[in-house]
C-alpha cells in the first residue's frame, strides 16, 4: 500500500519559472518501507524533502499522503504525520536542556504538561539519550545531537520520518551510529522511513533506491539491482560500495558471492576459495 503518492511533481526556485528544480517526477512510497532518495548535489533531493513535509509549495503535479493531496489549507494537518531531520541539528534547537527541547514539540501540539514526562523519558530512551535529559544540546557530540533532534520528533508520533541529509556533518562512527538508530526505529516501530542522502552506503540497508539526477528520476528500484550499476551511477557523480565493488571484481576472477553487499559473507567466501588454491 502507498503511503505518499507522487504524481508529475514540478517545482521551481526561479521566479520567472524557466529553470526546474524537479521535472515532472512521479513515484510512491509504500507504508513502512525504508526509501534511500539518492544523488549529487544540486539533483533536487533535498527540494523532494522540503515539498513532502509542506516546506514548499510545488508549482504543478500532486503529492498525496494516505490518500489526501497536500494543499495549503491542510497542509499543518499533514505535517502532523510526517517529522523532518535536517543536516546541522544546531539548527533544529530550542530549549537549553534536551528534555526542553524535546518537551517544545509537544508543547506547539498542545499534549498535557502532566503526561510529558513519560513521552520524554520513552523517546528519550530509544535514542539512547535518557542519562543527557538536563544537558545542554549544544554542547553534545555531533551523533548524540542527532540523537536529541530524532527524539523530539518521534516525540510527536510521526507516520513518517524524513532524514533530510542528516548524517552529511558526522564522522564516520557518528555516521555508522545514526544509521543503527534508524534502522533500529524502523525495525522497533514500523515507521515509514525516507533518507535523503548523497551516501551510496546507504543504499544497503533500504527497501528501495530512488536515484535523482538534475531534477529527474534516473533509477527506482531495489538495493541489489540500484548497487550493480557502476557505470551509470559514476555517470551521474555517485559511486558504489567498496563491498560492492569487491564482490564484483571477485566474481569476475572467478570467486562465487552469493551476496554482494554482505561483507561478511565476502571475506567468508574469499577464505574458502583461498583454501582451495
Amino acid at each position: 500500500m502507498a503511503q505518499i503518492e507522487v504524481r508529475d511533481l514540478v517545482f521551481t526556485y526561479d521566479e520567472e519559472g524557466s529553470e526546474k528544480t524537479i521535472k515532472g517526477v512521479s513515484f510512491d512510497i509504500e507504508k513502512g518501507s525504508y526509501t534511500t532518495i539518492i544523488g549529487h548535489n544540486g539533483s533536487g533531493k533535498s527540494t523532494i524533502a522540503k515539498l513532502l513535509v509542506g516546506l514548499l509549495e510545488k508549482e504543478s503535479g500532486s503529492i498525496k499522503i494516505d490518500g489526501e493531496e497536500i494543499t495549503p489549507e491542510n497542509v499543518y494537518e499533514i505535517r502532523r504525520k510526517v517529522a523532518i531531520v535536517f543536516q546541522n541539528p544546531d539548527n533544529q534547537f530550542i530549549g537549553s536542556t534536551v528534555r526542553d527541547d524535546i518537551a517544545f514539540g509537544l508543547e506547539n501540539h498542545q499534549v498535557d504538561p502532566s503526561a510529558m514526562d513519560p513521552i520524554i523519558n520513552y523517546f528519550s530512551s530509544e535514542v539512547n539519550m535518557e542519562d543527557f535529559l538536563n544537558h545542554e544540546p549544544t554542547k553534545l557530540s555531533g551523533g548524540q545531537k542527532q540523537r536529541v533532534a530524532i527524539a523530539g520528533v518521534l516525540a510527536m508520533a510521526p507516520e513518517i520520518l524524513i532524514l533530510d541529509e542528516a548524517t552529511a556533518m558526522l564522522d564516520p562512527a557518528g555516521k555508522h551510529e545514526i544509521k543503527e538508530l534508524v534502522l533500529g526505529l524502523h525495525k522497533r516501530h514500523d515507521m515509514t522511513i525516507i533518507s535523503i542522502t548523497h551516501d551510496i552506503e546507504e543504499v544497503s540497508i533500504s527497501d528501495k533506491v530512488i536515484v535523482m539526477n538534475d531534477g529527474d528520476i534516473r533509477f527506482n528500484d531495489e538495493p541489489d539491482d540500484i548497487l550493480v550499476l557502476q557505470k551509470e551511477l559514476i555517470d551521474i557523480q555517485l559511486d558504489v560500495p567498496f563491498s560492492v565493488k569487491l564482490s564484483l571484481l571477485l566474481q569476475q576472477n572467478g570467486v562465487t558471492i552469493t551476496d554482494p553487499i554482505d561483507e561478511d559473507k565476502i571475506v567468508e567466501e574469499l577464505c574458502q576459495y583461498n583454501s582451495k588454491i
